[in-house]
């Protein structure tokens, strides 16, 4: 059974490129909500951390993660343009994403806002399973999708890496 056809499921599928611009915006700029608690953390208490030698200059992470929300937006959208085919499918894959998106910002708060290495490394934990989950729901609607959000995926991973090594320097 289909659900019925309303202005939010045709909107991608009528305008699509502006529909595709929107979803990677909202992405973009809610994943920067995240920022607040870097700058804070970058501006009190990082610096005063001991750096492991893996630990890219600080200017890397700024152009990784717009690239990584862009990617999360484009995946969102191409889940979201199947809503009408299989509305109950793209409900938990949104669901899911939703889900990982909030533990993603947790972790900038875990981290930086908190300057919890050990919180962060747990954050960080549950965020890359939720990533997999993202991965597989997205899957089962488009696989294109899925396949976006791998870079992330490995970015995180690094991520994952570069907290637990901060966390044993310090």
């Amino acid at each position: 059974m289909h659900a019925q056809s309303g202005p939010l499921t045709r909107f991608p599928h009528e305008r699509p490129r502006l529909s595709l611009l929107l979803v990677v915006l909202a992405v973009e700029l809610v994943g920067a909500s995240g920022s607040i608690f870097t700058a804070q953390g970058l501006q009190s208490w990082y610096g005063t951390l001991i750096r492991p030698s893996i630990a890219p200059p600080n200017w890397v992470f700024a152009p990784v993660w717009t690239t990584l929300f862009a990617l999360m937006g484009a995946a969102v959208w191409l889940v979201w343009r199947q809503a009408d085919r299989s509305p109950r499918l793209v409900r938990i894959a949104v669901a899911v994403f939703a889900v990982h998106f909030v533990v993603n910002l947790g972790w900038s708060a875990a981290f930086f806002g908190l300057e919890s290495l050990g919180l962060g490394l747990a954050v960080i934990a549950v965020l890359w399973v939720l990533i997999l989950a993202t991965i597989g729901t997205f899957a089962r609607v488009d696989r294109r999708a899925a396949a976006l959000l791998v870079p992330y995926l490995l970015w995180v991973s690094f991520a994952a890496l570069l907290n637990y090594r901060f966390w044993v320097l310090n």
